[in-house]
Order: structure tokens, then C-alpha cells, then sequence
């Protein structure tokens, strides 16, 4: 019931080796899914996939409210009412859920076809890809239900052994079926058999370790209005993410063909890669916070702050580092047509990752605290943002515009946090601790990386640069980032505070003492 700073290191790890896991194998096998299907068939996976993403929006709001309510009910004396909690949202996953998954499968066919002009094969095979798409988010949805019962424990090791259990039957279903069957629908199906792993084993993890919050789906109408009162927020919070997330890949269907969604789909899923390995890093500090809640505001703050620095720090330099190296590692990775046409709107998305990273923190703890309509504010404002400047864009740009829509929509996000963040604490000096923590880390991380790239922008990419030298690059590039946003944060008054925690955390996962 009560976490120190080691275990939370802990968490840490084992949600970074599980994305690790993840990313080696989804990045591996990428080009042998481009090179069977196509990068047409690739993007109409993509334009599907796109599709389905407004159905996250109800399966994310219900497992983080399911595990910040689990997580506040930890002790025996709760145990009646955690179990109720998990019997409705398990009911609302089948009813609801089951709800969404039909119509994705009736409504989507048609309307896919509609907006994104589709016709002949790729036409033929939407119905299946729908079918399909739509039973991977259904397993998806009652996965998350499940996982809330390690995640309000925090057992991270268990969480991070069911993701790549997932990940791996992902992609040995994706070795196995995409030769025998080259079609988006079968790229989808093995999907959702990673996601149906995932399911089997965390219920057959849950019964065993946690059987006593284990019950069959009921409806109690308190835990109803618990889960509805902060997941209703959550699902606006949801919404802007999904505009701000797939704007682009809608107008970029809409306005043209299927394979230049395939070339943004390849740079938005290395630069997602990426962002998303440093968000399961930090992810860790939801639960935390919600268990935190008799802590005074002092407290709250300190750790909020400390901890967006941290992970700042390392979102400028995990990003950062794709942005000298992204033409040499897209040809070396998917070849020369890709490198050619993608890398620009790989180095716009890795900035924009870059500032998304200045919220992710605070809407971890404005979760935990029950405030989710600022989430859904601050959400809300970048989709809001992104979707009016790429509607702007694309048409008068052409597709390599995209990319920068989300730019603008992390700039207000930021304004947004910034204003929250003076507005949720009122202390003094509170505006010299958010410049310090949190712009920046990123600032420096964006400047370094744009320097760094415009002494290897002139790399010729017709000798084929090696993997070696696309490594290097990359470490380089992210340990000078790295070094420059630490050297920056040593020159503000709370130079102390971010020596202690870095010094902290090498401690804690080096081998030797000295540091």
C-alpha cells in the first residue's frame, strides 16, 4: 500500500524491458509486413486501424478509472467494495464493448469505402479487416479490465510478462499468416491474437493471484457512478487525444492514396515507439499518485516536478536522437522510397513527440487526483489545434505537411499545462520550478537535436548506411542531447535537486557505488 522511490525505479524497469521487448519485434518485422503487403495494403491496415482508434477512447477511460478507484481501495476492509467495482466494469466491457465491436463491423465497411475513396481489392477485403479489427479491440477492451487488478497493485513484473507474451504471439502469428494470405485483414488478424494472449493470460494470472477481487459481471450502481463520474471526463480527455493522434492519417486518407498514409504510418510508428517507451516508463506514477492521496501538497508538487524533469530529460534524448539519424535509419530500415519520402515528417513528429512529453506527468497526476475535466481540457485544446492545421495544410502542402499539425497542437498544450499547472498550485516561485523542470529539458533536447542534424543532413544515403553506423549515430546523438539538457539544469537554482535524483537513479541501477 505505500511505494518508496525504489520501487517506483523498480516499476520502471520493468515496464521499459516489456516496451523494449515490444518495440524490437514490432520494428523488426515491420519492413517483412511492407514488403509482403504493400504499402498500399499497409496503409489501408492503417486507415482501419485509424478507424477503430475512436473505440479506445471508451476502453482507456474505462481501465483508468477501473485501476485509480482499485487503487484507492487497496486495504481488507475495501475488499467488498473493490470487488463490485471490478464486477461492473467487467460488465460495462462485455455490454458496452460488445456494443461498439458490431457496429465497427457493420458500420465501418461503408463507411471507410465513402470517405477514403477505396475501391476494388482493397475494397473486397475491408469487411473482413473491420471484422477483425473490431474482435482485436473487443479482447483489448476486457484486457485492460483485468489488467487494472496488477496495475492498482503495481505489480509491474507480472504486467510487463503479459505485454510481451502478447507481443510475441503478435508477431509469430505476423511470421506464420502474412506470407500465406499478403492482405491487410490478415495483418489486423494477427493483431488480435496478440491482444486475445494478452487477455487469457492476465485472467488466468488474476485468478491466481487475485482471486478475491475476482467476480462475475454485475451492475452496482455505486461503483457505476464512481467509474462514470471520473471515465466521463476521461473519454472527452480521450477524444482530443484520438484528434491530435489521427487527424492527419484521416485527412491524409481522405485527400489521398493509400500508400502515402503507408509512408506517415511508418514514421509515426518509429516516432511513436519511442514516445510511448518513455510514457510506460513514467507510467508507473498513476497508481503511485492515487495512493498518495492523504499526502499534503508539498509533497505532490515535489514529486510531480521532479519527476517531469526526469522524464523530460530522457523524452529529449530518446527523441531527440531520431531526429539527425531519421533519413539514414528509414533507409537502412524500409529502404530508399521510404527514407526519401518520410524522414522530414519523421524529424516533425520526433519535435512534436518532444513537447507532447511536457504534459504527461501532470495528466498522471491530475488523474490519480480525480481531475480529469483538466485532462479533457487540455486534450480537448491540442486536438482542437492539430485537426484545424492539418484541414489548413494538407490540401495547399501536400502530404509531407503532416507532422507539423501536431507541433501546433503540442504548443497549446503546453500554454494550456503551464497555465494549469500555476492555477493547481499556488505557491511562490512555482513559475521558476516549471520553467526549470519541465520547458527547459525540452527546449535544450530540441535545439541539440536540430544542431546535431545539421551536421549529418549532408550524409549520402546512396552507399547504404550500415546498422552500425545508423547505432552509433543514434546513441551518439541521444548521450549528447542527453549531456546538454543535464549541463542546462546544473545553471538554474534547483541544481541540486536534479543532480540528487540523477544520481539517485544511476545508483540504484549501476553496478558500482562511486557515482
Amino acid at each position: 500500500m505505500r511505494k518508496g522511490p525504489s520501487d517506483l525505479l523498480g516499476n520502471s524497469a520493468w515496464n521499459a524491458i516489456a516496451f523494449v521487448v515490444a518495440v524490437l519485434l514490432n520494428l523488426a518485422i515491420l519492413p517483412f509486413v511492407i514488403f509482403h503487403l504493400g504499402l498500399a495494403a499497409f496503409g489501408v491496415a492503417g486507415l482501419v486501424t485509424a478507424c477503430v482508434a475512436p473505440a479506445l477512447m471508451f476502453s482507456n477511460a474505462l481501465g483508468l478509472s477501473t485501476a485509480r478507484e482499485l487503487a484507492r481501495r487497496l486495504a481488507p476492509s475495501d475488499r467488498g467494495e473493490a470487488t463490485r467495482l471490478f464486477a461492473t466494469a467487467l460488465t460495462l466491457a462485455l455490454v458496452a464493448g460488445g456494443s461498439i465491436a458490431l457496429l465497427l463491423g457493420v458500420a465501418g465497411p461503408p463507411l471507410a469505402q465513402l470517405g477514403f475513396h477505396l475501391d476494388g481489392p482493397a475494397a473486397a477485403d475491408l469487411h473482413l479487416a473491420f471484422a477483425l479489427a473490431g474482435a482485436g479491440w473487443l479482447f483489448q477492451c476486457l484486457y485492460a479490465v483485468f489488467l487494472t487488478l496488477f496495475t492498482a497493485r503495481q505489480d509491474y513484473r507480472r504486467i510487463a510478462s503479459i505485454s510481451v507474451t502478447g507481443i510475441v504471439v503478435t508477431a509469430m502469428s505476423t511470421l506464420l499468416l502474412i506470407p500465406l494470405a499478403p492482405r491487410a485483414s490478415t495483418f489486423l488478424c494477427c493483431q488480435a491474437l496478440g491482444f486475445a494472449a494478452n487477455l487469457l493470460m492476465a485472467f488466468v494470472w488474476s485468478r491466481r493471484v487475485i482471486g478475491e477481487w475476482i467476480a462475475p459481471p454485475a451492475l452496482d450502481r455505486a461503483a457505476l457512478h464512481a467509474l462514470v463520474r471520473l471515465g466521463g471526463w476521461q473519454l472527452a480527455a480521450q477524444s482530443g487525444a484520438l484528434f491530435a493522434g489521427q487527424a492527419d492519417r484521416y485527412l491524409l486518407g481522405a485527400l489521398l492514396q493509400p500508400q502515402f498514409v503507408g509512408f506517415y504510418s511508418v514514421a509515426q510508428r518509429l516516432e511513436e515507439a519511442v514516445y510511448i517507451g518513455v510514457l510506460k516508463i513514467g507510467e508507473i506514477l498513476f497508481p503511485f499518485f492515487s495512493a498518495l492521496q492523504k499526502e499534503n501538497d508539498d509533497r505532490k508538487v515535489d514529486l510531480l516536478l521532479r519527476s517531469s524533469w526526469i522524464l523530460n530529460v530522457l523524452a529529449a534524448s530518446a527523441l531527440g536522437g531520431l531526429i539527425p539519424v531519421a533519413g539514414a535509419l528509414l533507409y537502412r530500415w524500409t529502404g530508399p522510397e521510404v527514407a526519401t519520402e518520410a524522414q522530414l515528417v519523421l524529424v516533425v513528429l520526433s519535435i512534436s513527440g518532444i513537447l507532447g512529453s511536457s504534459a504527461n506527468v501532470f495528466a498522471f497526476y491530475l488523474l490519480s487526483q480525480g481531475q480529469s475535466r483538466f485532462n479533457a481540457l487540455i486534450s480537448l485544446l491540442t486536438g482542437a489545434f492539430t485537426l484545424a492545421t492539418s484541414a489548413v495544410a494538407l490540401p495547399h502542402f501536400g502530404w509531407q505537411a503532416a507532422g507539423w499539425s501536431t507541433c501546433v497542437g503540442m504548443m497549446a498544450q503546453i500554454v494550456t499545462t503551464v497555465f494549469l499547472l500555476r492555477r493547481s498550485f499556488k505557491r511562490t516561485g512555482i513559475g521558476s520550478r516549471v520553467l526549470h523542470f519541465v520547458l527547459v529539458p525540452l527546449g535544450v533536447g530540441i535545439a541539440a537535436a536540430l544542431a546535431l542534424r545539421s551536421q549529418s543532413a549532408q550524409a549520402p544515403f546512396d552507399l547504404a548506411p550500415s546498422w552500425w553506423y545508423v547505432i552509433l549515430l543514434y546513441a551518439g546523438s541521444a548521450a549528447v542531447i542527453f549531456a546538454a539538457t543535464v549541463a542546462a539544469s546544473q545553471l538554474g537554482p534547483y541544481r541540486v535537486v536534479c543532480w540528487r535524483d540523477l544520481r539517485t537513479i544511476v545508483v540504484r541501477f549501476l553496478p558500482f557505488k562511486a557515482f
